[in-house]
Order: C-alpha cells, then structure tokens, then sequence
C-alpha cells in the first residue's frame, strides 16, 4: 500500500460504521428525549417547550454533550492510521452527520432559529416538522419523541389523522397571506 490509499475493507468499515453511528445516535435521541429529558432533565429540557428568550436556550446543552465524542472520534481517527481509528472516524462521522440534520431539521425548519433554504419544501420534512409540533402540545402524551420518525409514531399511537388535519391547517393558513380574510371565512366554513 502507498501513501495516501486506503483499504477497502477499512474504507467499507467506515461507511458501515457512519451509517451505523447515525441510525444509534437517532435511536439514543429518542430514548433519551423520552427517559431523561421528559423525567429526570426535565428542568434542562423545559426550556425547549417555554417561549426562548435570546438566541440560546439551556436545552441547548444537549447538543454539545452528543459533540464532545463525535469530535473525539474524529480527531482520533483523523490523526491515527489503522483500521480501529478508520472505524472511530466513522463512528465520529455517522454522529456528525445525524446531529446536523438534526440541526437543520428541528432547530432551522421547525423552530425557526435560522432560515434553511429549500429544505422547507421537501413534503416529508413538513410532515416530521408538524409531528414535532404535536409533540409539544398536551395530546398523544408527548408523542412523538423521536424527530425523523415522528409521524410514524404518531401513526403508532392513533394520531395520524390529527397528523393530517394539522398539515392541512398549515397550508390554508400558508395561503392566507393570498385570500386574505378569506382565510377566516374558510376555517369557520369547513368546521375547522
């Protein structure tokens, strides 16, 4: 092997491995938004569900606790060679990854912390970001916990329908800016 090749198997490896980080770290976000952060983080967490007050909040914390091992690993796997620190840097790496979609999703899409682009337009990511707001409202007790799958636990939990009734409030409501106080008139129409 020559400078700078890297085997396949290690290279295989680490896609595995990414792929892999990324799909447990989503499983441990919503174990863990559902065990700890509902429960005992609760007083850490609660800042997410109250109005936010500046540009931070103290839920926020949660994200640097999932960052300090990404970039360890990383790092670690960065600057040694061999096929353990390949496995670490793509362990670092599927965490990465998981948590800027995250990002992206849950704080740029649905709470609206900074614009995202065309991202806004992809049907599905409206569907998740509507779950996630159904998770912050008293029905479905707290369902869903995770963010990718959101609709599909509500659907587990019978809550598909307000699932649908919400998207469809959101895109009359999208278009009010165009029927103007037709809006009102229509909600009150349909039973709304």
């Amino acid at each position: 092997m020559k400078g700078g090749e890297i085997p396949m198997s290690e290279m295989f490896g680490t896609f595995a491995l990414s792929v892999g980080a990324a799909v447990g770290i989503k499983c441990w976000a919503r174990w863990a938004h559902k065990a700890l952060w509902h429960t005992s983080l609760w007083h850490m967490h609660k800042s997410h569900h109250e109005p936010r007050e500046g540009p931070f909040e103290l839920n926020d914390v949660f994200a640097i606790i999932n960052v300090v091992p990404a970039i360890a690993l990383l790092s670690y796997g960065f600057f040694h060679k061999g096929p353990f620190p390949g496995l670490c840097f793509g362990t670092g790496l599927g965490i990465t990854v998981f948590c800027m979609a995250y990002m992206f999703i849950h704080d740029g899409l649905i709470h609206k912390r900074f614009p995202i682009g065309p991202i806004a337009n992809v049907p599905y990511l409206r569907k998740v970001a509507v779950a996630h707001q159904i998770h912050h409202t008293d029905k479905f007790d707290g369902v869903p916990y995770g963010l990718f799958l959101g609709p599909k636990e509500l659907e587990e939990m019978g809550g598909l329908e307000e699932l649908k009734k919400e998207i469809n409030r959101r895109i009359i409501r999208s278009f009010s800016c165009i029927i103007g106080n037709g809006y009102d008139y229509f909600m009150s129409y349909k039973g709304f």
